[in-house]
């Protein structure tokens, strides 16, 4: 699923623009359904591969394309709130897989999971173009009716549209699409910024975490059926995210992806200090089951922490800060380098956790997020309530 993600970021931000937002988001339905009919009626192994890989690249498709569009349609007071969104969805899906994953067969899940692509694909066909996409096409009647079908009929785009066309008649002048861009302060500051947070949300641990979930309940002395904790994490992922959606407007990107990294980085110490006890040896057993609320919080922190914060903000970011002109394929690039680091620490986080200890995997995601904190601070622009052209303008200083 990760490879199939990963492969198909380049292509889908190019693609985008060459048709646009709206068909390419429209076109995932396509491998998304090929892909859960090849699971639901597989006949061998390698059939569910395909069908992974296929849903693994329209997965990868929608996480650069859907943040795009929300980007460039969304009003300026409430971009932050609605690109949000988009992780809190994922959190929403993932319950719903878990929920009838634990209630439904394999075939019968299959079909809740392609009755979820298709149903999405009838309804978001009669949404609009983005005015940022029709902007740079030069579509100026186009730009005035999805503003309207956006905004409401009696809405005045005037200002929107000089705001984004002042910023496209700047970035034409550089007269280049891509290269010239890329090189500008602009270019590289927010090339700089999205990769980095890439970065930090996938060595943060999340894959590892979630990987150990279960293990950690079972330490903790839970009764409870391994099948209701995985609904019970995907339940608190869902609510510390819908705080997201609030939090991103009101305090702004910076706040919370600081208090997401440091969060994870204090709740993963906790995992190290546990693990490292346990695995060296270092307090009696006794010691050990006593100990077995701490990975519990910590787990609950951890998850918390990532879903206010590091979870949407990096879609988000990717999504705000690049300049228009190289938005899509800059965030389609950012997205593979995320979808490959979520393939490298998937395969790779068991062997090393094998040669070196798991406690020793726990501190080193103790210092990425720590790292992260200084990152966001030193490095990071507030991107709250501006509108592209002021971020531009900030990132070029």
């Amino acid at each position: 699923m990760c490879l199939g993600a990963m492969f198909v970021c380049i292509p889908i931000g190019v693609l985008a623009d060459a048709i646009g937002r709206k068909w390419t988001t429209l076109l995932t339905v396509i491998p998304f359904s090929i892909g859960w009919l090849a699971i639901t009626f597989a006949q061998n192994t390698a059939m569910v591969l395909v069908g992974r890989f296929l849903t693994g690249m329209a997965g990868g498709s929608f996480c650069i394309v859907a943040p795009l569009y929300t980007s460039e349609t969304a009003q300026t007071e409430i971009r932050g709130t609605l690109g949000a969104f988009f992780q809190l969805f994922i959190t929403i899906g993932i319950l719903y897989a878990q929920v009838l994953g634990f209630i439904f067969g394999v075939k019968l899940f299959c079909f809740a999971c392609l009755a979820v692509p298709i149903a999405f694909g009838i309804c978001y066909i009669f949404q609009p173009e983005t005015p940022v996409y029709l902007m740079k096409k030069r579509n100026k009647e186009g730009t005035e009716s999805a503003f309207k079908r956006l905004r409401g009929k009696d809405y005045d785009p005037s200002g929107e549209i000089n705001s984004i066309r002042a910023e496209l008649d700047r970035q034409e002048a550089l007269k280049g699409e891509f290269w010239p861009q890329l090189k500008t302060p602009q270019g590289k500051k927010s090339s700089l910024i999205c990769f980095m947070l890439m970065f930090y949300q996938q060595l943060s641990g999340i894959n590892a975490v979630m990987f150990y979930s279960g293990a950690i309940f079972v330490d903790a002395g839970s009764t409870i059926n391994p099948a209701y904790c995985t609904i019970i994490i995907g339940v608190v992922q869902v609510f510390a995210t819908v705080f997201a959606t609030w939090g991103v407007e009101k305090l702004g990107r910076k706040i919370l992806l600081m208090l997401s990294d440091g969060a994870m980085a204090f709740s993963t110490f906790l995992m190290g200090i546990y693990f490292l006890l346990k695995e060296k040896k270092m307090v009696s057993d006794e010691t050990i089951t006593g100990l077995g609320w701490l990975p519990l919080l910590s787990l609950v922190i951890f998850i918390i922490a990532f879903s206010f914060g590091m979870g949407p903000i990096p879609w988000l970011a990717s999504a705000e800060l690049f300049p228009p002109a190289i938005m899509a394929r800059m965030s389609s690039c950012a997205g593979m380098f995320n979808w490959f680091l979520a393939f490298l620490v998937t395969i790779g986080y068991a062997p090393v956790s094998n040669m070196a200890g798991a406690f020793t995997t726990f501190f080193i995601f103790t210092l990425v997020s720590a790292s992260g904190v200084l990152f966001v601070l030193f490095v990071m622009p507030e991107t709250k309530g501006k509108t592209f052209q002021e971020i531009q303008d900030e990132l070029g200083h």
